[in-house]
């Protein structure tokens, strides 16, 4: 800990910048879209620590956290403007509407188990499901089941 402390010391950038690098590694690896804006944020504190030295910590936290809150958020709603048609990519449910899943335990009153995605789920079907085997298409999402039709 005592090398963190001398490091950040003698050079606040380049800990920003590590901060800001293993945020953008955690991200690439984990593919959430989470982590991106974090680690732009902390290399933006980085280039301000650059820029203007002898800021501090408690202020170079606050700039980090508002950076941090500020983009997340925007990127949001840019998000949302651009493609409003796209789901939240950690709403795996939602992701499927449009695929083919196969019919892994019989619909019985219109509730059965599909297969889809490399994970089998809660279905609901209106009417007579198909059989064990066969193939339908995620029409949509209700609650944690999928519409399903044949």
């Amino acid at each position: 800990m005592d090398a963190v402390v001398a490091l950040y010391q003698a050079q606040p950038f380049w800990l920003w910048l590590a901060i800001g690098c293993l945020f953008l590694a955690v991200e690439a690896a984990s593919g959430t879209e989470w982590l991106l804006w974090p680690a732009v944020s902390a290399g933006i504190v980085a280039v301000v620590t650059l820029l203007a030295s002898g800021l501090g910590l408690p202020l170079e936290l606050a700039l980090f956290a508002v950076l941090t809150l500020v983009t997340t958020l925007a990127s949001r709603r840019l998000i949302k403007r651009i493609n409003p048609s796209d789901p939240d990519i950690n709403d795996r449910a939602a992701r499927l509407v449009g695929e083919t899943a196969e019919v892994t335990q019989a619909f019985v009153d219109g509730r059965g188990r599909v297969f889809v995605s490399g994970s089998e789920w809660s279905a609901v079907i209106e009417g007579d499901g198909p059989s064990v085997g066969e193939s339908v298409r995620v029409e949509g999402v209700d609650g944690s089941k999928l519409k399903v039709t044949s």
